[in-house]
């Protein structure tokens, strides 16, 4: 079971319990006015009791485990060669000692869906649980207790999803709903083998739908529910009152490992398309066009009042791949991109989930806002590379900002003026090559280095002594009187902090507000 910590909401889903009766137009009266709310039957064909339902689907639903090989380095004896060398059992092996090998295992959910065997997952569930594991074999186990060894078909990190496929005819099976209809406040119900003990059904409502639980990606799309999901319960279906699958069960939100209402699954919308793929023998590929967003997802309040720019709209981009397909389209960092193809860039629609639903080969027009101006790019989109190529291609030596201004060894030189950038707090001086050394920035960067920042600024805090910016505003700059500049036309256009382009280290750079004193 996988772990979001970034939101605070959960999945399930089903049918409606009561009616809201839609008032005439004219005074405007209280949501909850007597009357307005009637209480309903169950719809047609909705169990007063989920036993009936429940005995036709569990059947459908299976435990999967995996057997997995553990191989690790042996830690050095701290004591080897003293008269202590044996103490505590040797407290790791002899230098050069061969690599310990041990036996690992999973365990998770699963269903059916159809009679010859394919049976969908969590990615996660059949995956290595450990570095340095590999997976030796997958067995799925019937509600009648039967077991067959299972051959993977498909998997695919980013969704999150596998398909599997055992030995076997006329199974019972369910189908994929439709999650599109789900509503918050429709009822839910979950079956799946939580730590291991066997077939469980919980029974929820929809507390959320296009939850973004922040672990990123094209599907970071989620149902959420307060029906009982806990370790084990990956890959179980979730289904609506009518006994269709309208989720994957995938995560959970806890800090104590357990269940407290808050779990997520994957809507049907998207997995159902992907377990086609996978039954064709397919494979996945998504749309890319080379940009890194700036973490936090679209436009704060901050970063909106320094861009001059209503927030909660589009998403600003830190870095674009040299040679990648939006670099080529004249895609540039600091670019807010508003729409992908006519769609709007939303919390629930981010640019990732837009661009990936391009088919490579196709066009995507961006809208974007540039220096507070609208302009567009057409970027041909190409297939995405592998989480694992992703995460090399964005790795290296990326530093988080925050923190005060204390010393950390990054020496910038001779101290400036702190009037240099004194309507935002700051001193700064030009980045020379021995700066740019010294503060640990690729030799070709270019802007100026921080060299104090006033505590009582809102820059303290986000900035540090030794961060290098790179433009304000969208304009680059080379000296403390640019600088200023830039903090004088953004005062002119009424705007109460500007956004700062800072690079810290040979990490990648990132845009921050700050406020004008």
């Amino acid at each position: 079971m996988r772990y979001a910590y970034a939101i605070t909401s959960a999945l399930l889903l089903g049918g409606a319990t009561a009616t809201l009766a839609l008032q005439p137009s004219g005074a405007q009266v209280a949501q909850n006015e007597p009357g307005a709310i009637q209480a309903v039957s169950p719809k047609p064909g909705a169990p007063m009791s989920f036993a009936d339902m429940v005995a036709r689907l569990q059947p459908a639903v299976v435990n999967i485990s995996t057997k997995q090989t553990i191989v690790q380095k042996q830690q050095a004896n701290p004591f080897a060669g003293t008269p202590f060398g044996d103490l505590f059992g040797g407290m790791g092996g002899a230098p050069g000692a061969p690599p310990v090998k041990r036996e690992g295992a999973s365990l998770g959910s699963g269903f059916l869906i159809s009679p010859d065997g394919y049976v969908v997952t969590n990615n996660h569930v059949i995956s290595p649980g450990a570095q340095g594991a590999t997976v030796d074999s997958i067995t799925v186990t019937l509600s009648d207790k039967k077991e067959y060894v299972a051959k993977v078909i498909g998997k695919d990190q980013e969704s999150d999803l596998a398909l599997l496929k055992i030995d076997a005819a006329n199974l019972p099976f369910v189908k994929f709903g439709d999650s599109n209809g789900a509503r918050v406040g429709d009822w839910v119900v979950a079956i799946g083998e939580p730590f291991g003990l066997g077939g469980t059904v919980t029974a929820g409502i929809v507390s959320a739908i296009n939850r973004v639980t922040g672990q990123g990606g094209a599907y970071d799309r989620f149902i959420q529910t307060d029906a009982s999901i806990n370790q084990g319960n990956s890959g179980g279906p979730m289904f609506d009152l009518n006994g269709n699958v309208i989720g994957v069960n995938s995560q959970i939100f806890s800090q104590s490992g357990g269940n407290i209402g808050i779990g997520f699954a994957i809507p049907a919308a998207v997995a159902k398309p992907i377990i086609a793929t996978f039954m064709k023998g397919g494979t996945i590929e998504r749309g890319y066009i080379g940009v890194q967003l700036q973490p936090g997802g679209t436009i704060n309040e901050d970063t909106a009042a320094a861009l001059g720019i209503a927030k909660n709209q589009g998403e600003l981009i830190n870095d674009v791949t040299a040679g990648g397909p939006a670099a080529k389209a004249g895609v540039r960092a600091g670019d807010v991109v508003t729409k992908v193809n006519g769609q709007p860039v939303t919390v629930d629609q981010s640019l990732s989930y837009l661009v990936s639903n391009v088919k490579p080969g196709q066009t995507a027009r961006l809208d974007i806002l540039r220096n507070g101006k609208p302009t567009t790019a057409n970027v041909v989109v190409v297939p995405r590379p592998s989480a694992d190529k992703l995460a090399a291609t964005l790795g290296g030596d990326a530093q988080g900002f925050g923190g005060d201004d204390s010393d950390d060894g990054d020496d910038a030189g001779t101290t400036a003026a702190p009037t240099a950038g004194a309507a935002l707090g700051i001193g700064v001086q030009p980045l020379t090559p021995a700066i740019a050394q010294a503060v640990g920035v690729e030799a070709s960067t270019q802007g100026v280095v921080i060299a104090v920042v006033a505590q009582t600024s809102d820059a303290y805090g986000k900035l540090k002594r030794g961060d290098v910016i790179i433009s304000v505003n969208g304009t680059p700059v080379r000296t403390a009187v640019d600088v200023q500049n830039a903090v004088n036309v953004a005062k002119a256009a009424g705007r109460p902090q500007v956004l700062l382009q800072v690079k810290r280290g040979r990490g990648p750079a990132q845009f921050l507000p700050v406020k004008i004193k």
